[in-house]
């Protein structure tokens, strides 16, 4: 019996993405379709000061969007357009 392992991720960490904590929050945000700093601050054990800053620095590349309090991972495609 052969087992096979598909590398391939589907929409993957961007490249741009060079801290552990920003591709912690980013993958979460994907992962989860969404989430708010408290969930993310809960779920992550991340200072919350620590969240809203690299939620900040993912909106500002265009990475993140917020929908209230809500942040959500970009599009890829979107982003790579």
């Amino acid at each position: 019996m052969e087992l096979t392992h598909d590398t391939a991720h589907p929409t993957g960490i961007p490249s741009e993405l060079d801290s552990a904590q920003a591709k912690l929050v980013y993958f979460y945000l994907e992962a989860s379709e969404g989430a708010t700093a408290t969930d993310l601050h809960q779920s992550l054990g991340l200072p919350k000061l620590a969240i809203l800053s690299v939620l900040n620095s993912l909106a500002s590349q265009g990475l993140v969007e917020q929908t209230d309090a809500t942040y959500v991972a970009t599009d890829s495609t979107r982003r790579n357009n």
